[in-house]
């Protein structure tokens, strides 16, 4: 189900396409069967409208547009707070596990999607276009899009693993390496961050690109292109599965220290111990996967 901004601003984009005047009656049946959502969210949404200031409210007759902020042509969605990227994320994060859980065909339509998850045209290709950057969804010739088969089960994550493993301590050895002093402390600023307090309240897209930026940083201090590429080819299409893999959070502390460790050793000039660090550290992920494969095919 959106959420109630999701749904507050589909309906603010209704009033603002339609050119809905002053006094125009927004009957929530009527909204309700035009969003494909039952009238409680469209109440809900309705009475945010009314508190930003879009709608009136009639008692026993229902809402209407007029407001303060009714008829100024400046104000959108954002401005009124209705902003939906949270929505956005929610709804990224339950195609992702319905296509891990595959209740989702291998061949969908924008139209299809529009209507199992409730956004509007607009929205849904902001979706489809994240996906599509990510590796795990592509546009059909002609109509349509398809879901790729890769990454759809546990072992294609193990694997990805392995793939770095066999990359990144390298990257660390390569005769140009060099990591920016900048680029260092943003990194330590991160972990930091995160054994702050971040573990347990960043989202998963926080905590994973965290992660992303860390190993990326290395691998482009190695001023290898071939291997700055394939990384990066690796991370986008690993992050479907990786995102699962963190309803365990537990083992992040442990990343984080390792983390720390590795970004030490670099800055002391010990490139060789950072490689093996890394290596380690890699290693006892993939070994932490291992252990988990149950969470991640379920």
């Amino acid at each position: 189900m959106p959420s109630t901004q999701a749904i507050a601003a589909q309906i603010y984009e209704f009033v603002r396409t339609e050119n809905l005047a002053e006094g125009s009656h927004l009957p929530a049946q009527m909204l309700a069967d035009r969003l494909r959502v039952s009238r409680s969210p469209v109440n809900q949404a309705l009475q945010l409208l009314h508190d930003r200031g879009v709608l009136q409210r009639v008692p026993n007759r229902g809402y209407f547009v007029g407001g303060p902020s009714a008829g100024n042509g400046a104000a959108d969605a954002q401005g009124l707070q209705l902003d939906d990227s949270n929505a956005l994320d929610d709804t990224y994060f339950r195609i992702a596990e319905d296509v891990l859980q595959d209740r989702l065909p291998v061949d969908v339509t924008e139209t299809m999607l529009r209507a199992k998850y409730g956004l509007t045209g607009a929205q849904m290709t902001q979706v489809l276009n994240r996906i599509s950057q990510e590796g795990w969804v592509s546009r059909k010739p002609g109509y349509g899009w398809t879901f790729s088969s890769m990454l759809r089960t546990p072992d294609s994550l193990l694997q990805s693993y392995r793939l770095r493993l066999a990359l990144e301590p390298a990257a660390l050895l390569e005769p140009g390496f060099r990591l920016d002093a900048a680029v260092l402390a943003r990194c330590r600023a991160a972990e930091e961050h995160l054994l702050a307090g971040g573990i347990e309240t960043d989202s998963a897209a926080q905590i994973h690109e965290r992660g992303v930026r860390f190993h990326e940083s290395l691998v482009e201090a190695s001023g290898n292109p071939f291997f700055i590429e394939t990384i990066k080819r690796v991370n986008r299409v690993r992050r479907l599965l990786s995102y699962r893999s963190m309803k365990d959070r537990e083992r992040y502390v442990e990343h984080c220290h390792q983390h720390l460790e590795i970004l030490s050793l670099i800055e002391a000039g010990r490139l060789k111990a950072a490689s093996e660090a890394l290596r380690t550290h890699l290693s006892s992920t993939l070994t932490n996967l291992e252990r988990i494969a149950g969470l991640l095919a379920s």
